[in-house]
């Protein structure tokens, strides 16, 4: 295949077609093969979409050369240095920044959808105690709908704002009260009167007789994760709430499938991930240079480290790095696990095998131990990720929504099966490998 800046030929079993090429707006390049197959018979193959663009998206851009993220065209840095969670949250959405006023007006309309409908309070009365939160929480957002039938159809702004309202606001309340189940301690409602951060950290740790005031060092910080995790351009959990929503299913539903998909531990359980392999090699005793050969010799992995999209330094990690140091030396707490993961990162920055293969500290590396800090506990981490992922979500969503090209999503494959066969009668069938008669 060749190309130039404005098509790209393609030359296959003795015929030449011209693809489009399509530019966007930091100079990123990519060939337009939506015609491809209709005038080819071909598809492309590209196993986990690793150089397929799925969509075109005004909401993030990531640069995984140069290290840079960017919201709506801000770059993080800047974001996580003059921006609240729910400003951010309204850039990601609405794209562009808010005024006072407006930003008031979205608060308001948060503190108003905080509570949930007592219906769903009694449907947490159907999970074990043992129940993983995540799987709560895409239950009862899913069941959000059933809740609110009047928003399964967006038909104004208004009710898209209305919507958004409930879903960022519901989503706080609903992990809570999933972890307050897995402990047995009674729900604690809201307080209208608490900002966003303050008042899940009200609700997660408050007790009846005894009201849970978070320090704002742990506010801070808990505000600069959400903000860092609130949008990461076409990921699994986005790719695949758009996918959901290409079926034109409703908001409740898309974001429940994007839940599901960040569960994994590959995607959302990844800093999870991270604290087991410090609390490793602090129970083991294993020196950090003898933990840092055993990676290089396979018998370990190093968490935390390296990035599907980013060839350089993620920039999330430098910024939650500096916040995990400031919420521990300003709330006076000492977590070992830092004096770890500063070693591991100092002893694998200064070794040519990983500096070679670009492996850098991701933004894993040191999420975990800021929520250990906030004495969130590893089952909830995914959990954590999902309430800041919940305005990126939510943007995609919603762009796909407005879109009157959009089609529904439907990959292709390259069959690798049986040819046509004949059905046996089953008096002739053998087991696979049998010899025949």
């Amino acid at each position: 295949m060749s190309s130039t800046k404005n098509s790209a030929t393609l030359t296959f079993d003795g015929k030449t077609i011209e693809l489009p090429v399509v530019r966007g707006s930091e100079d990123e390049y990519g060939i337009d093969i939506t015609r491809l197959r209709q005038d080819t018979g071909l598809i492309t193959y590209d196993p986990g979409f690793g150089n397929t663009g799925s969509c075109s998206s005004s909401v993030t851009f990531v640069n995984g050369e140069e290290g840079a993220l960017h919201y709506r065209g801000y770059p993080i840095e800047e974001i996580a240095e003059h921006c609240s969670f729910i400003e951010t949250a309204y850039l990601l959405i609405f794209g562009y920044l808010p005024t006072r006023d407006q930003l008031q007006h979205f608060s308001t309309l948060l503190t108003e959808q905080e509570l949930l409908h007592e219906g769903l309070r009694h449907h947490f009365d159907g999970f074990p105690s043992q129940g993983h939160p995540m799987a709560i929480l895409s239950a009862v957002i899913n069941s959000l709908g059933c809740y609110h039938p009047d928003l399964l159809e967006l038909e104004s702004k208004d009710q898209f704002l209305l919507a958004v309202s409930k879903i960022i606001s519901k989503v706080r309340t609903i992990a809570a009260w999933a972890y307050r189940k897995s402990i047995g301690r009674p729900f604690m409602y809201p307080n209208p009167s608490l900002s966003y951060c303050r008042n899940f950290l009200h609700m997660m740790f408050s007790i009846p007789n005894k009201i849970y005031d978070a320090p704002q060092e742990a506010v801070r910080a808990l505000s600069l994760f959400f903000i860092l995790h609130a949008d990461h351009e076409q990921n699994c959990s986005c790719s695949t709430v758009r996918m959901v929503g290409s079926t034109q299913a409703n908001l409740f539903a898309s974001v429940s499938a994007g839940i599901c998909a960040l569960w994994g531990k590959l995607h959302g359980g990844a800093n999870a991930a991270v604290i087991d392999m410090l609390t490793t090699i602090r129970e083991q005793d294993i020196p950090v240079k003898e933990y840092i050969e055993r990676v290089k010799n396979k018998e370990f992995r190093l968490m935390g480290f390296g990035h599907r999209i980013y060839k350089n330094f993620d920039p999330r990690s430098q910024i939650l790095r500096k916040a995990a140091y400031d919420l521990l030396e300003k709330t006076g707490n000492h977590d070992p696990l830092l004096d770890t993961a500063m070693e591991l990162g100092e002893a694998a920055l200064s070794d040519d095998y990983f500096l070679e293969r670009k492996l850098y500290p991701n933004v894993d590396f040191y999420s975990g131990i800021i929520l250990r800090t906030l004495g969130i506990p590893v089952n909830m981490f995914p959990v954590m990720f999902a309430i800041g992922r919940m305005p990126g979500w939510v943007a995609h969503w919603y762009e796909d929504f407005q879109n009157p090209a959009m089609r529904i999503h439907r990959p292709r494959q390259i069959y690798t099966g049986a040819r046509r066969r004949p059905v046996v009668p089953m008096n002739k069938r053998k087991k696979p490998g049998e010899p025949a008669e």
